[in-house]
C-alpha cells in the first residue's frame, strides 16, 4: 500500500474526529492524524483523487503533499 500525506485545516479534537469518521466509512485504509501538524497519513492502494475527495466530506480544506 502507499502512504499519502494530506494536509487538512483541523483545530480541534472535533475536526480530527470528523477526518476519522470519513475514513473510518472506507473501510481498507490505515491512517494517522496529527493535529497540531494538520497533517493525515493514509496508507491504502485507492486513489489520490477518491481519498481527497472522502477528506473533503469533513467540510474542511484539503491538500495533498505527496507520497511518504
Amino acid at each position: 500500500m502507499t502512504k499519502h500525506e494530506f494536509w487538512v485545516a483541523m483545530t480541534c479534537e472535533g475536526c480530527s474526529g470528523a477526518v476519522t469518521r470519513v475514513l473510518n466509512k472506507l473501510g481498507d485504509v490505515k491512517f494517522k492524524i496529527d493535529l497540531p501538524s494538520q497533517l493525515v497519513w493514509i496508507e491504502s492502494d485507492r486513489n489520490v483523487d477518491e481519498l481527497t475527495e472522502t477528506l473533503k466530506k469533513c467540510g474542511k480544506e484539503v491538500k495533498y503533499n505527496g507520497t511518504k
